[in-house]
Parts: structure tokens; sequence; C-alpha cells
């Protein structure tokens, strides 16, 4: 078998077992790994809290990971989020995709509950559990440097130990398995980190067809503005988009107050560069190196972070926003989630932090210590003990990121239509809606968005189980990508194929999260982007949404998704049709 090792580990936390066992073909071939693999991994899990033991934990690379297929070296965490309930994934680049991969893992399956902190060593020579008691309570940086000697390290901080219910998973690189509170699942189950390093060689069933692909994808790459041109990824980092946001009047301002914060340029890309120094980082092997570090190696915040530590709270000293980007990331926390909690709180005391607070609250709520045991809840539950649940700004409890949906109604959609709750990844409209050039005039419509959106989500959760990085599709495109797989494995995939897959996943995510209990009541966004207008300018107006032509779209997607008018299956059980 090519692409795919065919091999899972299983541990089992509650009895200090590691055990090695194979994953059947047909399952690898209809999800092919990462977040699919994960979702389907979960199928006889799904009604498990996420801090009940047997819920799993679980780690799955994709079968071009471990070639040189272009942003590929990356990983899928699958389980269900303590902060929104739902079923929930995230995916993260780094060298520990690589080096799992490289160990003979397709996954890595964690149940169960250590009686005292562990580690977990993955290696092709053993699997180990080991004794952590003398890690927990360290933060990132000193357990990586703890554990280096054991190869790539993904690990928790205070935040994941504590059950910050936006805590991060923390890879040794600064890359994170974000949002949604996964680090609390591993710290529940007592596992302060995991280590992977092995020699083993991912294999290429042709490799003429191979290299063939890859030199599609990176010529496309070349040829794309988002990627290497004028708008400068590759060149700036995500903060690239922090002028463009502006010039769209969307980006989120005072708790999404406003819609234009007029000192931003104070943390725009070039700004970043000209005052940190900034140069080029990436995940291992990627051609693109988005990631950004400072001269002395510390990694820069990305736009979501810089708008929300900045704008969302009124903040615009660059320093102080990278001073709490760094300290997210020493103590594992997710930075869209803190700064949203941050703000929301802000707006219901009736003053935002400023730069020296934002600091003291990000520690206080890692060791839940006075006001950050509240605000480790999330914004939604802070706001509603507090009284004021309408100021937190949150799809399913997720708080959202840094694109105001009345700025693009595309986007609005894709909110509360994603599995995971308010995320901007699960369609990413903003492509279509804000990054094309001219820019294109519907972004203040619904019409034609429900089948858009459906379209862009299926295709993402291939995406997300190849896995390679969504930024590659700024430039490449399926066709590209399955003709890579193709090559890889010997199993033929077109774009066609792959956004059944792609279908396949979303709707499983869909009926898990049904089962536990969502449907159309949790698909909506906070009423203040119904009654409230945005930051006009620069002839710009940015209304509120239209609720009834809302709700109007979100039926016709309910009818193409083949949902009943509440969002659920009615009397269909959609797992007996399914591999």
């Amino acid at each position: 078998m090519f692409g795919w090792t065919g091999k899972l580990l299983h541990v089992d936390l509650t009895r200090g077992t590691c055990e090695r066992r194979e994953i059947p073909t047909e399952i690898l071939h209809a999800y092919l790994g990462g977040r699919g693999l994960g979702v389907r991994l979960m199928r006889d899990y799904f009604r498990l809290g996420p801090f009940e033991p047997d819920l799993p934990l679980i780690f799955a690379v994709g079968p071009l990971c471990g070639t040189s297929s272009p942003t590929a070296a990356r990983l899928s965490c699958v389980s269900r989020s303590p902060l929104t309930g739902t079923i929930y994934d995230c995916s993260a680049g780094g060298r520990f995709a690589w080096r799992l991969k490289a160990a003979g893992l397709d996954a890595l399956f964690i149940t169960g509950k250590s009686p005292a902190p562990v580690f977990l060593s993955i290696d092709p020579a053993g699997d180990h559990l080991h004794p952590a008691q003398s890690l927990w309570g360290k933060g990132v940086k000193e357990t990586v440097a703890a554990l280096g000697q054991y190869g790539s390290v993904t690990t928790i901080g205070p935040a994941g130990e504590n059950g910050v219910l936006f805590a991060n998973i923390m890879m040794g690189e600064g890359n994170s398995i974000g949002r949604g509170g996964l680090g609390a699942v591993m710290g529940a189950k007592g596992l302060k980190a995991i280590t992977a390093q092995g020699d083993g060689v991912t294999g290429v069933a042709d490799k003429e067809r191979f290299d063939a692909a890859r030199g599609d994808v990176m010529r496309l790459f070349r040829a794309s503005p988002v990627i290497f041109g004028e708008l400068g990824i590759a060149e700036y980092g995500t903060p690239a988009l922090v002028d463009l946001m502006a010039q769209r009047r969307m980006a989120p301002t005072e708790n999404f107050r406003s819609t234009f914060f007029a000192e931003s340029g104070n943390y725009s890309g070039p700004a970043i560069r000209k005052e940190c120094g900034a140069r080029k980082e990436g995940c291992y092997g990627c051609p693109i190196q988005c990631k950004k570090a400072s001269a002395a190696g510390e990694p820069l915040p990305e736009y979501e972070t810089v708008n929300h530590f900045g704008a969302l709270n009124g903040i615009s000293d660059l320093h102080a926003i990278v001073k709490a980007n760094s300290l997210c990331n020493e103590l594992g926390l997710d930075t869209i989630s803190a700064a949203a909690t941050l703000s929301a709180f802000g707006e219901a005391r009736g003053r935002f932090p400023d730069a020296a607070e934002v600091a003291s609250l990000l520690a206080d709520i890692a060791y839940r210590h006075d006001q950050g045991e509240l605000l480790s809840l999330g914004s939604r539950r802070m706001a509603e003990v507090l009284g004021k649940p309408e100021l937190s700004m949150s799809v399913k409890s997720l708080e959202l990121p840094a694109y105001d949906p009345r700025g693009a109604y595309g986007m609005a959609l894709a909110y509360v239509t994603s599995n995971r709750g308010g995320c901007h990844l699960r369609a990413y409209p903003i492509s279509h809606e804000i990054l094309r050039k001219p820019v294109p005039t519907d972004r203040f419509s619904f019409s034609g968005k429900a089948r858009i959106i459906k379209i862009a989500e299926d295709v993402n959760a291939a995406v997300d189980s190849l896995v390679a990085c969504k930024f590659a599709f700024f430039g490449a495109t399926l066709e590209e990508y399955g003709e890579l797989l193709s090559a890889v494995t010997g199993v033929e995939y077109g774009p066609e194929s792959l956004k059944g897959i792609g279908e396949r996943i979303y709707l499983t995510e869909r009926f898990y999260n049904c089962a536990n209990g969502f449907d159309r009541s949790h698909d909506t966004l906070p009423r203040r982007f119904f009654e409230e207008a945005g930051s006009a300018g620069e002839g710009i107006d940015v209304h509120p949404i239209d609720r009834a032509r809302f709700d109007e779209e979100l039926q016709k997607y309910y009818r193409i998704r083949g949902l009943d008018e509440n969002g659920r299956f009615g009397d269909r059980n959609l797992l007996e049709e399914l591999p």
C-alpha cells in the first residue's frame, strides 16, 4: 500500500497500554486521513462528553504526508469540544505530523485517563508512556526543551492542565491545534505531551506522475496573486489581510460594535516586518513559508490574532499584541477565543482592557485565578453569568474570527452552517467574496450563497483530510491535488470523487451534532449583526443583515444538503448508509 501505513496506535491511558493496530483499507480509501479519518474513528464515541475518559483524542495525518507534496506536512486532531459540545477537528503544521508518519502511523487514538501525569513517546522501536509529574505546571517552551531528545513535541500548557475551555495543544515549532479547547481534553486525560520520531519513508506509486503533478501545483502557486503576488501572504504572512479588511470596512472592532479601526496600520503586515524584523518561517517542507518570526526567533501573530488583540479590544500597540500572542502560545491558550472573550468582558463592564491589563488577564485565565475563573469559560458562558448573553459574538459558543459577517454575506452563512461553530475555515468564502479582483459586487447579497457554501464546505473537508493547507488552494485546485493523491497512492481520485468524500465527512459531522441536540436554533448569528450597522466609509455602507433573507438562504442550504427545515436528518440514520 502506498501513501498510507495502514497503522493506528491505540493508547489506553487508564490501563497504561500502547498497541499498534491495523486500519481497514476501505476506511482509508473512503475517508483519506486527517479530519475525515478522525471523524470516522469517532463513530462509536461521538455521544460521549468532552471530559469522559473513554472519549478519544485522535491525531491523524494524510496520505500525502511524508512525500514532497506541497503543504502536506500537517495533521488533524479530532475529538469533541468542551467549549462548543460539537464534534471538533483542527489542522496544524510544524514537524510533528511528518515524524508521526515516519514512525509508521496514520493515526494516534488516545482514550482513558492516567492516574498521574504522563507523556507519550512514539518511535518505531517502541511506544511508551513515561511519568510527567515534573513537567506538569510547566509552560510550553520548557516542556518542549525538556523532551527534545525524543523528537518532535506537541504539548499542552497550564491552560490545558487547568481545563480552560479554549485551551490549545501546541506544537514545538509554535504551531497550534487551536480553537475549541482540545487542549483541555488532553489535560483531562492527564497527558502532558506527545513526542514522535521515526525514519520511515512514504512510498510513491508513480514517481513520474507525481513529479509532473507537483510541478503543476508549484506553477500555480507562483502565478497566484494571493500567495506570491501583490497580496503577499508569502511575503507578509496573514497580517497582509489587515489593510485589505480595513479597506473593505469589515475588521471587527470593539466587540464587533464597529467594523473599522483607524489605527490598524500599526499592526499590518508591512508594520510587523518593519518593527519586528520579521523573517519567513513555515511548516516542514512548505514552499509558501507564511509563518513569520521575529529576529530572535519568536513566532509572530497571524491576522486573526493581531485584529482581535488589536481592533477588537481597541489596542493599537503592536508590541503589546505580540506579547499577548507569545503569552497565549506559552500558556496554551487559543488567541481568537481569548481575545474575543476579553472583548466581550470589556463591553460588559464598560471598559476594554488596556495593553498592560491584557497580559495579567491572560495569566489569570490560564491558571483560573480571580476574574480568570469566569473568563476561562469562554465568552458565551461568561456573558450569561454576567446577565448579558447578547454580548458574546459567537456561534455554537465558538467566538467569531476577524471577518465581520455584515461585510460578506457568504461568510455570514458559513459561520452558522459550520459544524464546529463560528469558524471561517470550513468554507472560507472570503476567497470568493473579498480576495478576488475586481472585488465581486455580490458580497452584500445572499443570492447563490447557499450552493457556494455547500460546495466550499465539501471541498475543504476533503482538503482537511488530505491533509493540505488552505492557502495552497489560493493557487491550486482539487484537480491538481487529486492528481498528486493518485500518483502517491495508486488509487484514482479526481475533483468530483474528492468532493464526494468531503460531503460524506461534512454530513457525518452534522449527524453527530444533531444526535447530540444541535438543530436550527444553533445555526444563527448574534442579534447585533441583524440590528446594528457596521462602519461606513470610502463609499461603502455596511448595513445590518436582513434576517428574513438570511433565514431564507439558510433554508435553501438545508434543502441542498438534504436536511429538513430544522436542519436535521428526520428519520434517516446516515451512519447506516456510509462505509
